[in-house]
């Protein structure tokens, strides 16, 4: 009887080694393995320590930085698409209205990411006459005006100037964000306008040396 009592016990245990998998194990807090953070747009990849790699792993809550560059950056969007929609009634180059037409398409659902994204803070839209004064690369109201009275060669070479400024300030913009800010959605909206804006200046650069 005992015999079989301990035959029955080795084999439930054996049993229960098969039902179950065992759990995955959580990286030991002491471990020294390194982690290889890739870098940002034209950045090499670096290598971290277990403990770099807990603080830079962005975060799912915003800060001040983050609010600023999304109310910022949705003020400087609408300036953008507003010079892009003079575009097809004063142009000249057709390649300067295809770029025109992909500021629009690019950066108008760009607003509407920033706006759902600043209420879901709970945080202010900006209304459509937000003051800018001091945001990098922003047309004065003197330029828009110019702009808005120029035709054909005179209007693309106006247009592609003010464009570039303003692509380099929502640059420089990301830059300051990816730096002080701390959510991930914003880290990666900010990458994703340096990188696309980037790409979009090189663009206009080579339309100014064929003109």
């Amino acid at each position: 009887m005992r015999a079989a009592l301990v035959v029955v016990v080795a084999l439930a245990v054996a049993l229960a080694g098969c039902s179950s998998d065992p759990a995955p194990q959580a990286p030991r807090a002491g471990s020294s393995a390194p982690v290889i953070a890739p870098g940002r747009p034209g950045e090499q990849a670096k290598t971290l320590s277990p403990q770099e790699a807990a603080t830079a792993v962005p975060s799912p809550t915003a800060n001040a930085a983050d609010v600023k560059y999304v109310q910022d950056m949705i003020v400087h969007h609408r300036q953008a698409v507003d010079m892009a929609l003079l575009a097809p009634n004063r142009a000249q180059s057709a390649k300067l209205k295809s770029l025109a037409d992909r500021i629009q398409d690019v950066q108008g659902p760009e607003i509407q990411y920033m706006s759902t994204w600043l209420r879901e803070q709970e945080q202010t839209v900006p209304d459509h006459h937000a003051r800018h004064e001091g945001m990098p690369g922003m047309a004065t109201p003197e330029q828009l005006e110019a702009l808005r009275a120029a035709e054909g060669a005179e209007f693309d070479r106006m247009f592609l100037q003010l464009m570039i400024d303003h692509h380099l300030g929502a640059i420089e913009m990301s830059k300051q964000v990816l730096t002080g800010g701390s959510h991930i959605r914003i880290e990666e909206l900010a990458t994703d306008v340096s990188v696309e804006q980037a790409a979009e200046i090189r663009r206009m650069q080579e339309m100014q040396a064929a003109a």
